[in-house]
């Protein structure tokens, strides 16, 4: 039986997923609020689980016990970090104190410089992320290790 996108009807294994869609903007914004130290959030893909899912933006910890998940599907959501979008040569966050000594040690520093100086910092950042998403995510399944597409939206 297919469903209308042609997959399977949906179930509890997640090695049935063969791609999952993430919109950049969440990845980004998930990845930054872990840095600027906000509760967790993650990128949570829903059972039933098809071929192709989508992950969604969420709050690490907002949810009780799943129990009997949407319909009758005996199985928790796939949790997974921002940073396992992202490829390890990913760039690191902005340090504000970093950019602080950049400014001191040229003999530009003023409060409104380095606010200035930071801004710009993120911004690079958020752009230098973008270009360093992964094709491919690997999730734990009781048949062992499974390997996800990646597809970018946004």
């Amino acid at each position: 039986m297919s469903d209308e996108r042609g997959d399977d009807v949906g179930g509890p294994d997640p090695s049935v997923i063969r791609s999952v869609a993430v919109t950049v903007d969440d990845v980004v914004a998930a990845v930054e609020a872990a840095e600027r130290g906000r509760p967790r959030l993650v990128l949570r893909i829903t059972p039933p689980f098809y071929g192709r899912m989508r992950a969604r933006i969420h709050r690490e910890g907002g949810e009780g016990d799943y129990g009997d998940y949407e319909g009758n599907v005996d199985a928790d959501p796939i949790h997974l970090a921002p940073e396992r979008f992202l490829a390890a040569d990913a760039p690191p966050y902005p340090d504000v104190d970093e950019v602080e000594d950049r400014l001191r040690e040229r003999g530009e520093y003023d409060v409104e410089t380095h606010r200035s100086a930071y801004t710009e910092a993120v911004e690079s950042w958020r752009t230098a992320v973008r270009d360093a998403f992964v094709d491919s995510v690997t999730v734990d399944t009781e048949a062992g290790p499974h390997e996800i597409l990646v597809k970018r939206l946004g």
